[in-house]
């Protein structure tokens, strides 16, 4: 039997990368997920790779409607909710200086609001003994130049489940940040190669992180082999936060 046999998960930003990743791997383990995406095209592909015990849904973390037909959709097909994966977001370099509004608006809308409201809008359905997982980044607790707006956006969410922890434990849902390090994903590809090429030279196992390793580490937060794990961050970053 799966880890995740009958149960239920959300999953945002699911149709590349970690999101991706972790959708595949939950449903090996048993789970029937839902996962988001913006474009359409890209969701479908990624729903028919999933497979049969999927429900993609599109929309914009950022977008309070959109989180609202998320779990109207849910609701619809009969499910309550097990686990909530909050992954969706978005980086993006730019130096002190060159900071716009548009910038820093758009990182902390989808980074931080959207995270805090796919988990609150999840509430109405979340199962008591729960699990909530919000993807940080070893970006929270490094400076790193021209990364840094992107690095607070998931310092924010670290204090979400602090203090979630406390207010949710009368129904024993747990709340957790998984914060990878540098991951082979399309948010990686987009960055300048120069960029990438410093920090991968900070990571003590001196290579990149793959989406298979970070889903990994969120299935165990997801399932029962974490049942005592609340309020923590989770670093799978080869090391680089830790030294």
């Amino acid at each position: 039997m799966g880890k995740l046999q009958g149960k239920v998960a959300v999953i945002t930003g699911g149709t590349t990368g970690i999101g991706f990743a972790a959708a595949k791997l939950f449903v090996e383990e048993g789970a029937y997920v839902f996962v988001t995406g913006r474009r359409q095209k890209e969701l479908g592909e990624a729903v028919e790779a999933i497979g049969p015990n999927a429900t993609g849904v599109q929309g914009d973390v950022s977008k309070l409607a959109d989180l609202d037909r998320l779990y109207e959709t849910v609701e619809a097909e009969g499910r309550r909710i097990d686990v909530v994966f909050a992954n969706a977001g978005l980086g993006e370099f730019a130096a002190l200086g060159s900071i716009t509004e548009e910038h820093f608006d758009k990182l902390f809308s989808i980074n931080v609001k959207g995270a805090l409201f796919t988990v609150q809008k999840a509430l109405p359905l979340l199962n008591d003994g729960a699990s909530i997982i919000l993807t940080g980044s070893v970006g929270s607790a490094k400076g790193t130049p021209a990364f840094w707006v992107y690095g607070a956006t998931k310092a924010a969410i670290r204090n979400f489940v602090r203090a979630w922890t406390i207010e949710l434990r009368d129904r024993r849902i747990r709340s957790n940040v998984l914060s990878p390090g540098p991951t082979e994903t399309p948010l990686v590809d987009r960055q300048p190669p120069e960029a990438i090429a410093r920090i991968v030279s900070t990571i003590p196992m001196g290579r990149m992180g793959s989406p298979a390793e970070i889903a990994k580490a969120a299935l165990f937060l997801a399932s029962d082999d974490s049942s005592f794990v609340t309020g923590i961050e989770l670093f799978v970053d080869g090391g680089r936060a830790q030294i």
